[in-house]
């Protein structure tokens, strides 16, 4: 039975899960595969790669930098993440990413990401993310603040506004044991957004894009029914915030970012006994 992780995005909120997976890298703890949506899969990939300590390092030495992810980015460059900064010298230069033993990983690594023409998730399985980053990117590209990545003759942005807990879909894939890693506390349900009519003005061109982003309170609060469910049947382990800490989507406090992974480690050191028992029994 193949053992996955299941990653959920949230901008800077996602940070919670690079606390976690730091603490399974350095526990020694490896999974079959991994899929992430958005912030997820940037952390995701770290772990791969087995670079434990990165995604905080370097969302703590430049997480201020107006090019990481800012108005001024979006207004300078149509992005809120820099492209040039964010997927290219970070990765290449300022912090560098492994690729070499990403692609020698036997985990393998898969990125969601919405096509705006289906309204439907893509479930890419990335091997190369120098060549491929452009996936990374355009799950982590969030509607409205950020250009359409168009690659593989598809037109993409966030993976979360069709899976946002793609846990369903990996299971499909044949990853049958799986954790997920939430960044909401426990009791969360997201309500309906603000800016349905301001999507359905900037994508008219892409109805079912559209449809999506209207329903995503919708089809979130039905993934995290299908969670409860398969948590309490004992099919799949969940880690998320054991308390509330309020961070915005674009925190500019650093000390907020940190408490936000510390609270990630703290969460999975005290779940690693049952962590082990669960993979164990795969």
């Amino acid at each position: 039975m193949k053992t996955g992780l299941v990653l959920e995005g949230g901008a800077k909120r996602g940070i919670y899960t690079a606390g976690v997976l730091d603490v399974l890298l350095e526990n020694n703890i490896r999974v079959d595969g991994v899929i992430g949506v958005s912030a997820g899969a940037i952390h995701g990939c770290s772990y791969v790669a087995e670079q434990a300590g990165r995604s905080i390092r370097y969302n703590l030495k430049y997480g201020n930098d107006y090019r990481f992810m800012s108005f001024r980015s979006w207004l300078l460059s149509g992005n809120i993440v820099d492209t040039q900064f964010c997927y290219r010298d970070l990765p290449e230069k300022l912090d560098p990413f492994d690729n070499e033993t990403f692609k020698k990983s036997a985990t393998a690594f898969y990125v969601t990401c919405s096509n705006l023409e289906t309204g439907e998730a893509e479930y890419i399985h990335c091997w190369d993310l120098v060549k491929e980053i452009d996936y990374l990117r355009a799950s982590a590209s969030l509607p409205l603040v950020s250009r359409i990545v168009e690659i593989g003759g598809k037109k993409l942005l966030d993976g979360g506004i069709c899976d946002s807990i793609p846990l369903r879909a990996f299971i499909n894939l044949g990853y049958e044991k799986n954790i997920v890693v939430q960044t909401r506390p426990a009791g969360y349900r997201k309500k309906p957004g603000m800016t349905g009519w301001l999507a359905a003005l900037v994508y008219r061109k892409f109805p079912r894009f559209v449809r999506a982003v209207k329903n995503r309170h919708l089809m979130y609060n039905r993934e995290l029914d299908y969670i409860e469910e398969m948590r309490e049947q004992g099919k799949i382990l969940v880690i998320r915030p054991s308390r509330l800490i309020k961070i915005g989507k674009m925190e500019r406090n650093l000390d907020i970012v940190k408490e936000m992974y510390e609270l990630g480690r703290e969460d999975a050191l005290r779940e690693l006994p049952r962590i082990r028992e669960f993979l164990k029994q795969s």
